[in-house]
């Protein structure tokens, strides 16, 4: 794979926590990951063309305004 972020190294507590939630279920129990989180699931969703229902669209809207900085940058998957 060509993009840079694919997987990111947690804690297995911190994997057991999250499993498959969405950010409108999980949050980074680390105040100071939740921008790169978003970024990257952002990334994510947009390199694959990968939907999210409203739950999920409301919760990143919401913590957007605390990331001012966070840019979110992506190739689109051949």
């Amino acid at each position: 794979m060509s993009a840079e972020r694919s997987l990111v190294a947690v804690t297995a507590k911190t994997n057991r926590s999250k499993t498959d939630k969405d950010p409108a279920a999980w949050m980074p129990p680390a105040d100071s990951a939740a921008c790169t989180y978003f970024v990257e699931w952002t990334a994510t969703k947009l390199r694959w063309g990968l939907s999210a229902d409203e739950a999920e669209q409301k919760a990143l809207l919401d913590h957007a305004d605390s990331c001012t900085d966070a840019v979110v940058e992506y190739e689109t998957a051949p």
